[in-house]
């Protein structure tokens, strides 16, 4: 608690300074529950009144960490009336707000009063013309922190100091937009091996990269074989094969007639036609009415024991068909894809229940499919039918613009075609798609990283300075 105290009252300072403020004159609302959430918040306000700073505490349970407040009023903090109007008061005059009034044992939606407390400085953040900081004490109150859920009153944080490891809500959308930055605390615990869920940094998706060596040529290093693109949408097989050359692999060819002209036209290298490919993309531009025309890549690729992307179109072939796949078939919806997938297969799913509870729905498709699921949003779950569920987020939201699917399918195709020997041999049921999406969803997400506007295209561009900024890490 004590090293837990320390780093939110740290945290407190830098955002104050990283706006030009000090602690010392600064107006702080600690808002104190009754677990040891408020006991860290209230440990905090110690440390910062010791600072110079005037903290006023709000008690939002009936009962708080006796030695906790009783350090925060000896370091001067002072205890605010109870009722609504003082709380305003209080939360009006101050720039901080610390958030320490529900912990991870809560599960939303809030129940009275305390539902009411915090859908009133919810309004009254979002109606002060000068927003003020608030750093949530491990998780925002009213979160979803198992499922990531966002249901019912809640209060948005500016950042989030989680203690000892991040919090499956913390990570995953919608609860992960209520989070601002988070920041880990380390508290020296001794950790669970397989988290529910993570998150790939820079240097992990460099430990996934196979960099070529003397002894490799253009079989060895990865073979993707692209079924994308159609007469409707040529553009996709384009897009699908540049996210896929970009990434590096040894060969590209494509299976497209109707594309095949234009795709050459732009990347002379590709191979048309089919031959052996250690990775299968399909489906990226082909309408349902065209799915079937899929279903023999997809059995040979499977036959062969290859990985293979379902992309858009293909994602059809499995409502009637293809009921036990493997986890090195990737499929690759958004939202409302795999609320249609799920419906087919009996669930009942809606493309708002897959948005409320994206990590359930992620799961349960990986579950049902027995294939790894990557469910595209700003926010990439990947999830396959055991391990963690990855989230990447996306770190510029430009990137959602029409094509950025097809570079992902591309983008993946390479990635699982450069371990796809080793993932054939391995057969079903272990991670390592689910890890290759995620890197490819972390270098999709570095690529198309803008300031500003961007096309499918600046993705392509990207996706070699993404992979050597992942491999430098």
């Amino acid at each position: 608690m004590e090293r837990a105290s320390f780093a939110l009252a740290t945290v407190v300072a830098k955002e104050l300074s990283a706006r030009d403020y000090h602690v010392s004159g600064s107006q702080i609302l600690v808002l104190a529950g009754g677990g040891n959430n408020g006991a860290d918040a209230l440990y905090a306000g110690s440390y910062l009144a010791r600072r110079g700073a005037r903290v006023e505490i709000a008690r939002t349970s009936g009962s708080v960490h006796e030695a906790a407040l009783e350090a925060a009023l000896y370091s001067g903090c002072r205890v605010i009336e109870p009722g609504e109007e003082a709380l305003v008061r209080a939360a009006r005059d101050a720039g901080v707000w610390i958030d320490g009034i529900a912990g991870i044992g809560i599960t939303p939606p809030l129940r009275e009063p305390l539902a009411a407390l915090v859908e009133t400085l919810e309004q009254e953040r979002l109606s002060s013309p000068a927003e003020p900081i608030i750093v949530a004490v491990d998780c925002p109150t009213g979160i979803g922190i198992d499922d990531g859920s966002l249901v019912g009153p809640h209060l948005t944080a500016t950042v989030t100091v989680t203690m000892g490891v991040a919090k499956p809500g913390l990570l995953a959308p919608p609860a992960s937009r209520a989070c601002g930055r988070v920041e880990i605390v380390d508290l020296g615990l001794d950790l669970i091996d397989k988290p529910a869920m993570a998150t790939l940094s820079a240097s992990d998706v460099g430990d996934l990269l196979t960099v070529p060596g003397p002894t490799d040529h253009k079989y060895t290093r990865g073979v993707v074989l692209l079924g994308t693109g159609s007469a409707f949408y040529p553009g996709a097989a384009v897009l699908s094969v540049g996210g896929a050359l970009a990434a590096g692999p040894g060969m590209v060819r494509l299976d497209s007639p109707e594309a095949s002209g234009l795709v050459l036209r732009s990347y002379p290298e590709v191979v048309v036609g089919l031959g052996r490919a250690q990775a299968t993309v399909l489906g990226s531009g082909v309408p349902a009415s065209e799915a079937d025309r899929l279903k023999a890549p997809l059995d040979r690729a499977l036959e062969e024991k290859y990985p293979v992307v379902l992309d858009a179109g293909a994602l059809e072939l499995l409502k009637d068909d293809y009921t036990d796949l493997p986890s090195t078939v990737v499929l690759t919806p958004h939202a409302g894809e795999l609320a249609e997938l799920l419906s087919a297969r009996g669930e009942g799913v809606t493309r708002q229940d897959v948005e409320e509870a994206p990590i359930r729905a992620a799961r349960l498709a990986a579950t049902i499919t027995g294939a790894t699921i990557v469910l595209k949003g700003a926010t990439d779950l990947i999830a396959g039918p055991d391990g963690p569920v990855y989230s990447q987020p996306a770190p510029s939201h430009w990137k959602a613009t029409a094509g950025a699917g097809d570079v992902y399918a591309g983008l993946l195709g390479t990635l699982l075609a450069s371990v796809g020997e080793d993932l054939a041999r391995a057969g079903r049921g272990h991670g390592k798609p689910a890890l290759m999406a995620a890197a490819a969803s972390w270098i999709h997400g570095a690529a198309g990283d803008s300031s500003g506007p961007i096309r499918a295209t600046d993705i392509i561009a990207g996706i070699p300075t993404a992979m050597r900024r992942a491999l430098r890490g």
